[in-house]
């Protein structure tokens, strides 16, 4: 008799799954049992699965796929369904998973047998008991909640305390432990629910050591040991090494990432486990997700060594303290990657006793912006230690950038720019020269706390014209006065604007008048959250932009009290747009100035006096503004001076006149105005009383004639 026909009387069928192929042969039995033409045939794949219960075709492709992945016999229950979806009878599957010589990774021959159970009864639904359902469902909800867990988790030890605390439905394992590999040997990556020293005899292993850990690296399958019994018979060798803990069941699996086994995990019962397909399923998928997990957290924590060697390399100290200066800086990366980008700062000594410090943001956030930078930073600090001024400093760092960038025969592709602040600063004068290359304008907060933009001289970003002109502009920080540059990292930031963003910035600035350590950490935590990175500390982890912040105060003493409020600024003939600089310096001077209105006419009062000095001379005009007094009893004096003598008339304008009108302003909107020569040229002043009510102007000091 064959052994179909033996295996007939039985109502036991073979069958033979060719997943690469997508075909089945069944022999008559098996198809007999499928509802499918009763003889030995070859069918097409989609005509066996259609026999098959969708329900129960998802649960024995899931079976099929662990019985692949660790070897194992493959055995379900599924139930057979005719053309309309009822069942008809169900069936028991075993089967053994056999890989073919040529094909890709995931194919292979499902070979087994078919045979008829007596448990539902053709019509009926089918329906599984509360072990197949309400497990299925608890089994979901656990591995979607585990994998959610894992994801977030970011640093090994992370992963592990996550893995410990998974609460798996029915047999939670109560100590784990996860094996790498260096080299030929196995080491202990970390454990949980051991005590402290429990790994000795585990962390330094040969791979070919008689232990489950080892042959799971070897051989890349799961091993699984229900019973201390069967512990000690297949590994005898170190079965007293792990005796001592009293488990009743373990499970060994590896954790394959890309296809390369880097370890095991261990999963230890104190009770008996006996690892059901359903169980081994479960432990399956949490094995893959912890080898996931750990690659990620693996290669987080590489990017974060090499990120702190990288900053460590290319961000500064700020060096030996300044005589009479205060010097704070603070820089925080993007986040993400290896969390360098292009932003940087620095201070410089230079050859003549002064002190440069320097700003800058290459464009980018990537590692090529973090080599760009570091570049432009060294040929930075060559320039300026030959001694050479501001502006010359910036346009031969622009040539060199431009350098760098350019291509063999043309422009590359990958060509960035940088924008740069450099400014020389003498600590005996306070005096700043400052060139500008497309960056921010630096921020003067005053004795009093009030923080002003001070418009500065610029040009072109670095490197998009080898030949561009960085003109200087000379500020003078009284004592007790801080000046702040930064990058645009701290202002547009959130949605915000450079507007917008100074606004955000400003009470920040105004209230801090003493520590500068703490108001660089304010700053940086008003914008990003709690400051997680700087010139000391861990790094930072999400951020829009890169920020570099770097803060110089010039401290008072008793000797040189800090100065009042003050401001000036240069109006040149070829800039006449400079006029509004001016009007916007002098109303952020007066931010908290009691009448509002008689900020408008000193805003109006300064226009007009401007004007009329690139209208009817030939030279530049300089204005300067300086406020006195407590708050609520200040007097603003605001003088324009040009180089030219010839004193201004007061006209009486007509009604359709374009001009004449600014001393008839002055003397309608001043509390005292004046005209006064000077040596070389002369100078167009007034005044302003903030307690003074309103009333009558008090005339002018120094009127001139009338025309």
């Amino acid at each position: 008799m064959r052994t179909e026909e033996v295996l007939a009387a039985t109502a036991t069928g073979l069958w033979r799954w060719d997943n690469g192929a997508g075909t089945v042969t069944l022999d008559a039995e098996a198809a007999r049992l499928l509802e499918l033409p009763a003889e030995h045939s070859v069918f097409r794949e989609s005509e066996v699965r259609s026999r098959f219960h969708p329900v129960d075709w998802n649960e024995i492709y899931g079976v099929v796929n662990l019985a692949v992945a660790e070897g194992t016999l493959a055995e379900a229950r599924v139930r057979i369904v005719d053309e309309r979806g009822r069942v008809l009878r169900t069936v028991r599957s075993r089967s053994r998973p056999l890989r073919t010589e040529a094909g890709s990774e995931s194919d292979y021959v499902l070979v087994g047998t078919l045979q008829e159970v007596a448990e539902p009864q053709p019509g009926t639904t089918g329906a599984h008991t509360p072990i197949t359902g309400d497990w299925r469902r608890s089994r979901e909800a656990f591995l979607l909640d585990a994998g959610r867990a894992l994801a977030e988790a970011r640093s090994t030890t992370e992963v592990l305390r996550v893995a410990y605390s998974l609460s798996m439905p029915g047999f939670s394992p109560d100590g784990l432990a996860v094996f790498g590999v260096d080299g030929e040997r196995l080491t202990i990556v970390g454990h949980h629910g051991h005590n402290m020293g429990d790994e000795g005899p585990f962390s330094d292993m040969p791979l070919e050591t008689d232990y489950p850990a080892a042959e799971v690296v070897r051989n890349g399958r799961a091993v699984y040991l229900p019973t201390p019994e069967d512990y000690r018979d297949r590994y005898p060798a170190t079965w007293p090494l792990a005796r001592r803990f009293g488990r009743r069941s373990w499970a060994f699996l590896p954790l394959i990432v890309a296809g390369r086994t880097m370890g095991t995990w261990m999963a230890g019962f104190r009770h008996p486990v006996s690892f059901s397909p359903d169980e081994r399923s479960v432990l399956t998928t949490v094995a893959r997700m912890l080898a996931q997990a750990l690659a990620r957290a693996g290669a987080a924590e590489t990017e974060r060594e090499l990120s702190l060697g990288l900053q460590r390399s290319m961000m500064p100290s700020l060096g030996p303290d300044i005589p009479g200066m205060t010097v704070a800086a603070r820089y925080v990366p993007t986040g993400g990657g290896l969390q360098v980008g292009g932003d940087w700062y620095d201070m410089i000594p230079l050859p003549n006793g002064r002190i440069a410090l320097v700003i800058g943001d290459v464009q980018g956030h990537d590692v090529r912006a973090a080599g760009l930078m570091g570049q432009l930073r060294i040929a930075l600090r060559a320039y300026a230690s030959e001694g050479h001024p501001p502006d010359a400093v910036l346009s031969r760092a622009s040539r060199f950038l431009s350098g760098l960038t350019a291509a063999y025969d043309g422009e590359q592709p990958d060509a960035r720019f940088a924008t740069c602040l450099y400014a020389e600063a003498d600590p005996e004068t306070g005096t700043l020269d400052i060139a500008r290359a497309g960056h921010p304008d630096p921020v003067v907060m005053t004795g009093d706390g009030t923080a002003v933009i001070r418009p500065t001289e610029g040009g072109l970003p670095l490197g998009i014209e080898a030949d561009a002109d960085y003109p200087a502009t000379r500020i003078t920080l009284e004592a007790g006065e801080t000046i702040m540059l930064c990058t645009d990292g701290l202002i547009e930031t959130g949605g915000h604007d450079l507007a917008t963003g100074w606004v955000r910035l400003r009470p920040i600035l105004e209230r801090h008048t003493g520590d500068l350590e703490k108001l660089a950490d304010e700053l940086v935590q008003a914008v990003h959250g709690p400051a997680s990175h700087h010139t000391t500390g861990p790094l930072a982890d999400r951020r829009e932009d890169d920020i570099a912040v770097l803060l110089l105060r010039r401290e008072a003493s008793t000797t040189h009290p800090a100065t009042p409020r003050r401001t000036a600024l240069t109006i040149a003939q070829a800039e006449p747009e400079r006029i509004a600089a001016a009007r916007s310096l002098l109303r952020e001077m007066l931010h908290d100035w009691a009448d509002a209105e008689q900020v408008d006419s000193a805003v109006l009062m300064v226009s007009e006096m401007a004007t009329n000095v690139l209208v009817h001379t030939d030279g530049d005009a300089l204005m300067v503004a300086q406020a006195t007094g407590e708050h609520g009893t200040r007097r603003l004096r605001v003088e324009v001076s040009d180089g030219s003598d010839e004193l201004p008339h007061k006209r009486r304008p007509g009604e359709m006149a374009s001009s004449g009108r600014g001393l008839v302003l002055m003397e309608v909107l001043a509390h005292a105005w004046g005209v006064d020569p000077r040596g070389s040229g002369k100078s167009i002043w007034f005044e302003l009383y903030e307690s003074a009510e309103p009333s009558e102007p008090q005339g002018a000091r120094a009127e001139p004639p009338e025309p």
